[in-house]
Formats: structure tokens, C-alpha cells, sequence
């Protein structure tokens, strides 16, 4: 089973736009769903941690793999 409920692929935009996509998303997201997102711009580690702190929603975990930044979030 995978370790989250839908995915956002965010990959090729810039900020601020994954943020607004995965917030988007995450109004449609029943709470406590995790919502996983896929991004390439380097800038999006600080932006999902600040944006985590600011709503509320768990950041679970970031990383980064071959140039591709990973989050997942778990709905308040």
C-alpha cells in the first residue's frame, strides 16, 4: 500500500506555484490524508516548511532524489 492518498506532480514549476497547487489540493483532501508531492525547484524545501508551519499541515518528510524534491503532507 502506498504511504500516501494522492499525488501532486509539481515538477518544472517554479515557486510559488507548487505551493498554490498543493494547496488546491489539499482543500479537496479529507483530513488527516497525506498528500505526496513531486517538484524541481530547489527553492520549494523552504517554501513547504514554511508553508507547513503557517496552515498547519504536517511536512512528514523531504528529499531529494536524482534533482527531484519529494514532500509528503499530511492534512490537518
Amino acid at each position: 500500500m502506498a504511504d500516501f492518498d494522492q499525488e501532486l506532480d509539481a515538477s518544472g514549476l517554479n515557486c510559488p506555484l507548487p505551493i498554490l497547487r498543493a494547496k488546491k489540493t489539499l482543500n479537496g483532501m479529507e483530513s488527516g490524508q497525506v498528500l505526496r508531492i513531486t517538484a524541481t525547484d530547489p527553492g520549494s524545501v523552504k517554501d513547504f516548511e514554511s508553508f507547513a508551519k503557517q496552515t498547519g499541515n504536517e511536512l512528514l518528510d523531504s528529499s531529494e532524489e536524482g534533482g527531484k524534491y519529494l514532500f509528503r503532507l499530511k492534512k490537518k
